[in-house]
């Protein structure tokens, strides 16, 4: 299991780059974000659907997060910002778990149904298999969220079972697992437009 863990460790490490695409910034999180944040943090909708988030969610949470993503760690954290005008509109991430890399993110309810989860899960996923060695990069949403799936799914992952997961906000809950590798990733690096 240590040897496992190094492996992990050594094989997720990311510098955290900023990320452009189509209608986003990807970058890391900064104090100038914390307003947004809390103002779309702070909602059961969204905290219902993570296992991290809690709720309510204030001005402490939201440093709890910053520190977070600022200390040194095997994956990378983002802020995710409108191009047009900097918005914040949510966060992403990649996260070493026991199963390895996994893929998270979350959106503000104002912005649900544009696009803007697939859009940064598709540079996530890229950037995964970019910039480390994972041979299988892992997803996961709750079985009531068909929203989450539906990213999920966009970005070609595929089913790998069911398990349950402990949120902050809901306790033990259901959760549908994922996973794609680097083949099927190389297969399809020509992401469909959204």
């Amino acid at each position: 299991m240590v040897a496992e863990e190094a492996f992990l460790e050594e094989s997720s490490f990311i510098d955290c780059p900023t990320l452009t695409t189509e209608r986003l910034v990807m970058r890391p999180p900064h104090e100038v974000d914390i307003a947004q944040l809390i103002a779309l943090a702070d909602n059961r909708h969204v905290a219902e659907m993570l296992a991290r988030m809690p709720h309510p969610y204030g001005e402490a949470e939201a440093r709890a997060f910053l520190a977070m993503a600022a200390a040194p760690r095997s994956g990378v954290v983002y802020a995710l910002t409108l191009k047009e005008n900097g918005a914040f509109v949510g966060s992403a991430g990649l996260n070493a778990t026991d199963r390895g890399l996994e893929l998270g993110y979350w959106i503000g309810e104002p912005y649900w149904r544009q696009g803007y989860a697939t859009e940064a899960a598709h540079a996530l996923v890229d950037l995964a298999f970019a910039r480390t060695s994972v041979q299988v990069l892992h997803a996961s949403c709750r079985v009531i969220n068909p929203s989450s799936r539906r990213v999920i799914h966009k970005c070609g992952f595929q089913y790998a079972g069911q398990g349950m997961l402990n949120s902050i906000v809901a306790g033990q809950v259901p959760v549908e697992r994922y996973r794609l590798d680097r083949r099927t990733w190389a297969s399809l690096r020509n992401w469909p437009r959204f």
